[in-house]
């Protein structure tokens, strides 16, 4: 029963992990800056992290992030305008919603461009599977013969 308890507590403090990324001295002091810094955090990827936002990760990538981005909001910037900021700084991968332009235009257009030839190659497939001819000649004597014999045998 203990190594149970154990068990839950190391998986509670490892989900309470992301709780301490963003520390306590790094928080603005008026609660609407900071509440736009935590809302412009979760929209942008950490660098080093897998799948993780600025504001769930303890990297020190994603603390100078989170500085650059309070120091942007404080200095009068736009949430546009700090999203700009660090894809200017980072490139558009920092962004977890890429924007829509013609360098990620694929990213964009590929999966309905996937979609739309995937559906049309299905669709070449099942006519040819429909139009194939059926060779309808009829057997040969020795056909019928050699038939009987593997029936048979």
């Amino acid at each position: 029963m203990s190594r149970l308890r154990a068990l839950l507590a190391a998986v509670a403090l490892l989900g309470a992990a992301n709780a301490w990324a963003v520390n306590p001295e790094d928080r603005l002091p008026d609660p609407a800056q900071e509440a736009r810094a935590r809302a412009i955090s979760k929209d942008l990827r950490c660098m080093v992290c897998a799948g993780q936002t600025i504001d769930d990760s303890t990297a020190p990538v994603a603390q100078a992030l989170r500085k650059m981005v309070r120091d942007r909001i404080v200095a009068g910037d736009t949430d546009e305008e700090v999203l700009d900021a660090v894809a200017k700084r980072y490139g558009d991968y920092a962004l977890l919603k890429p924007r829509f332009s013609a360098e990620n235009l694929v990213l964009w257009i590929g999966p309905f461009l996937v979609l739309i030839l995937g559906g049309w190659g299905a669709v070449q497939f099942i006519r040819a599977g429909r139009a194939a001819p059926v060779d309808a000649a009829p057997l040969s004597e020795a056909e019928r013969a050699a038939l009987r014999d593997i029936e048979g045998a």
